[in-house]
């Protein structure tokens, strides 16, 4: 039987999340053991002290959600966060310099910040509702060879989420090179266990606590 709290990354990422809201998903996130918190950077601080002593993994973002921030910008970041506590970035490619063309620039963007995250896991969002398919494989590609822990379907913030269609070409394109994370508009238990049938490892999703219930 699939335990789908093993795969949540409890999200908020709202602009009007307060402290009390960061603290309060991180006190749900305990409670239910869900896999991963992930929350914006100003608050890695407070949530780190919030999961001490937990199993509960914290993970920020990074070029998020446009992508488009300078490269030491971006690794900056990165590497911020990870001083200050997060064990996971879910970082947004460069959209504009993969659809340019600029591949080496976007493999380059993602192992720099690879790097400054070492043993630390790296997500690297794509952000397909903005893709074609090719662009997506190629992504996908530039990624794994990277470094990438983890490709991610989606913000959350874009005009569209996570789709099987979408899961299903990232599978066939990276095999077992790295894992997946389904994320964007996942709001109900039945499609959040297909993503997992199609061997998602992670779902993303503001609405963890509803996906849960058998009822």
């Amino acid at each position: 039987m699939i335990r789908l709290e093993e795969y949540i990354d409890h999200t908020l990422l709202k602009p009007t999340a307060t402290e009390l809201d960061i603290m309060k998903i991180c006190k749900e996130a305990i409670e239910h053991k869900f896999k991963a918190v992930c929350v914006q950077g100003c608050h890695v601080p407070l949530a780190k002290q919030a999961l001490r002593g937990t199993p509960v993994q914290l993970a920020t973002v990074v070029g998020f959600p446009l992508g488009g921030m300078s490269l030491q910008a971006k690794v900056q970041e990165a590497k911020d966060y990870v001083d200050k506590g997060a064990d996971e970035i879910d970082m947004v490619i460069n959209i504009g310099w993969l659809k340019s063309g600029l591949y080496e620039q976007v493999q380059d963007e993602i192992f720099q910040i690879k790097q400054v995250v070492g043993k630390n896991i790296l997500k690297v969002i794509l952000e397909t509702c903005y893709l074609t398919a090719e662009e997506k494989k190629k992504a996908c590609n530039l990624a794994v060879a990277a470094g990438a822990d983890y490709i991610k379907t989606s913000t959350g913030f874009g005009t569209g989420g996570a789709t099987f269609e979408d899961v299903l070409l990232i599978k066939d394109t990276i095999g077992e090179k790295a894992k997946i994370k389904a994320s964007g508009g996942i709001k109900n238990r039945e499609e959040a266990l297909k993503y997992i049938e199609m061997g998602v490892s992670r779902i993303g999703t503001s609405s963890g606590i509803q996906l849960i219930k058998t009822t």
